[in-house]
């Protein structure tokens, strides 16, 4: 348990730390959840943080609309972008096309335990063939000159032996990489879902901090089960870099606070949760005269700004009320804002 007292020394030594890599704090690679307008938000709430892409399969890239999977806003840097895929030579093409289209990083998903990306050979199955992962960042490293990293479980189905999690970063590092972001579960890659897999095996931190004792020189950053500031605040007296998942989308509030806290920045006084989502109207504006994107597509991922607060259920109802899809979002954010019955009647006047 981390006391308050603790908390406040740790965040005032932290500031005066040197820092040289962004991913000090990081926010998962979420499929479904991380895409440009969900990194967009999260920019608005952290300057600081490194944002990851939703997993991009390799063929994705290689055989479909590079401009559909790779399109950001500048805005989102430091942003890297996390690739699925086995193949050496595919890998190396596609982390070209993340240079080329101006990621700070690449990262290899080496942790995904899904069937889907089992069938693909790749994800946490890829654990199991360190040489051959090996080759892939080799082959990455040959092309590019931004970092190369991969992002890993602590082990395999029940086999909970640290040789093997040690072993595979030897393997890997060996090829050039210098980062290794571990989720501290094991995966089964047999049954449980993706969800029970973030679930039910049991988290391991100890691994992690061991693995950072063994490898020094190397970059460890920790994932998995970590929502509080007082956790962050734990690990990162073992490690280099804590990644969050789940709760910084449910939470994103909790982002706000990041940059003072573990980067050691000035607080922004003028951010708001009002002012987030006035920005969040005008970018959607944009993205829906540039792009032709409808709004509702992007709101969807600003629903927990309000957590907490009061009347926050209202105003997530309104924002993923349907029958208001036809009015423009400045609108919409209107009658967030306004009174329930103002609510009705907007919908009601919507669905005629």
């Amino acid at each position: 348990m981390v006391s308050n007292q603790t908390v406040e020394k740790s965040l005032v030594s932290i500031g005066k730390t040197p820092l040289h890599w962004p991913g000090r704090m990081s926010v998962a690679p979420m499929m479904d959840w991380t895409d440009r307008h969900c990194r967009y938000f999260h920019r608005l709430l952290t300057r600081q943080t490194l944002l990851y892409t939703e997993m991009v399969t390799t063929g994705a890239l290689i055989h479909g609309d590079v401009a559909r999977h790779l399109r950001f806003s500048a805005q989102e840097h430091p942003v890297a972008l996390q690739l699925g895929g086995s193949e050496p030579a595919d890998l190396a093409q596609c982390a070209q096309l993340a240079q080329d289209w101006g990621y700070d990083e690449v990262n290899l998903n080496c942790g995904c335990p899904s069937e889907r990306v089992q069938r693909g050979a790749f994800g946490a199955c890829l654990m199991n063939e360190k040489e051959l992962v090996a080759d892939g960042v080799k082959a990455m490293r040959d092309v590019v000159d931004i970092p190369v990293t991969v992002k890993h479980r602590i082990g395999i189905d029940k086999n909970e032996s640290y040789d093997f999690v040690r072993d595979f970063i030897g393997t890997v590092a060996d090829a050039g990489c210098e980062v290794f972001v571990v989720h501290a579960r094991n995966a089964w890659l047999k049954g449980l879902s993706p969800k029970e897999n973030r679930e039910i095996p049991p988290l391991r931190y100890d691994v992690v901090a061991q693995l950072k004792k063994d490898f020094p020189h190397l970059t460890i950053a920790i994932n998995g089960g970590i929502a509080d500031d007082a956790t962050v605040l734990a690990q990162l007296e073992q490690v280099d870099g804590v990644m969050v998942g789940r709760e910084a989308y449910h939470n994103p509030w909790w982002l706000a606070t990041w940059d003072a806290q573990f980067y050691g920045a000035e607080p922004d006084n003028g951010i708001s949760r009002e002012s987030v989502e006035e920005e969040m109207v005008r970018y959607m504006e944009r993205e829906a005269a540039e792009h032709g994107t409808h709004w509702y597509a992007i709101a969807r991922h600003m629903l927990g700004l309000r957590q907490g607060m009061p009347g926050a259920r209202r105003w997530r109802q309104v924002w993923s009320d349907h029958r208001m899809k036809h009015l423009p979002p400045h609108e919409v954010m209107q009658a967030a804002r306004t009174k329930p019955e103002r609510h009705a009647e907007a919908a009601a006047s919507a669905s005629m």
